[in-house]
This record gives C-alpha cells, sequence and structure tokens, in this order.
C-alpha cells in the first residue's frame, strides 16, 4: 500500500520539506508516503467556488488510479493516534493506495470530501486549531510515521 499527500500549495519553507522529508524516509517500503504539490488557483476575481473546482480538477489528476480518498478538513472524524494505526492498518489489509488530500486555502471542494466519505475513505481533522498548511503538511507526515511505529511496536510513540 503506498500512501500519497495529494497537498495544495506550493514553495514550502525549507524546514517543512526537511521535515516532511525526515518522516517519510523512516516509513516502511510496504507503506511508502510521496507527496505531490498542486498548484494553488490564482485568486483574481474567481469565486470560492470557482477556486475549488479548479482545484479539485487538479487533485483529481494527480489521484493514483483506484485509491481511497481521506480527505483532511477541519469537520472531519478526530482520531487520535492509536486509532489512527487502527484504521492504517485495516486499511493495509485491504491493499488499496491511499490519497490524503490536503485542500488550499479555501479548503477542499464539496465533491471530494463527499468522496472521501464514501467507498470506504475518510474525512479526518489533524486538530481542532487552524493550522498553516505547511505545518499542516508536516505534521501529517509524523502522524503517518508515529502511526507506523505503533503498528510495528517501535518505542517512537509513547502511550501515558
Amino acid at each position: 500500500m503506498k500512501l500519497c499527500i495529494v497537498a495544495v500549495g506550493h514553495k514550502m519553507p525549507d524546514w517543512v520539506a526537511a521535515g516532511c522529508a525526515e518522516y517519510i524516509k523512516r516509513m516502511p517500503r510496504e507503506m511508502a508516503v510521496s507527496v505531490v504539490e498542486i498548484k494553488p488557483e490564482p485568486r483574481g476575481s474567481k469565486t470560492r467556488e470557482q477556486l475549488l473546482a479548479a482545484e479539485k480538477t487538479r487533485i483529481r489528476a494527480a489521484l493514483p488510479a483506484g485509491c481511497r480518498i481521506v480527505a483532511l478538513d477541519e469537520r472531519g472524524e478526530d482520531l487520535t493516534t492509536v486509532k489512527l494505526a487502527a484504521r492504517l492498518e485495516g486499511w493495509m489489509g485491504e491493499g488499496r493506495d491511499i490519497a490524503l488530500l490536503i485542500g488550499g486555502a479555501d479548503g477542499l471542494d464539496p465533491e471530494l470530501k463527499a468522496e472521501a466519505s464514501q467507498n470506504g475513505g475518510a474525512m479526518l481533522r489533524l486538530s481542532s486549531l487552524t493550522l498553516p498548511h505547511a505545518m499542516a503538511r508536516l505534521i501529517l507526515c509524523e502522524q503517518l510515521y508515529r502511526a507506523v511505529s505503533v503498528i510495528r511496536n517501535h518505542p517512537y510513540h509513547r502511550e501515558g
């Protein structure tokens, strides 16, 4: 199973790229992580709906064929690291690739969120706090690594 983080936004600060690269490097081969950056739609005089629709088209073009879609959204399910690990382990058993979507400044198109809620996907939130996109990307990479460490009984994650 491969994990693909599809994130609207480009030109992340060096510390984000370095942090993400470190956690991605630590992931096991059977759960390799990649990051695909999607160019944000220029704002101009476009409505929010037009911006989201344009980004949705770019996101869809980047999705691996037949993948499970997991949308990151502030209204998504709030999981602990242990519950995320259990969810990942269940998905591993099915063998489908997973695309984790991080929207742009205006979020994700409602159609993508609906797709994530269907067909075994999910809508998850990283925090109840509003996070900058660069930070969300880094936190997601770290949490994926942490969840894998739980699955493998590695001492990186400590409960209690």
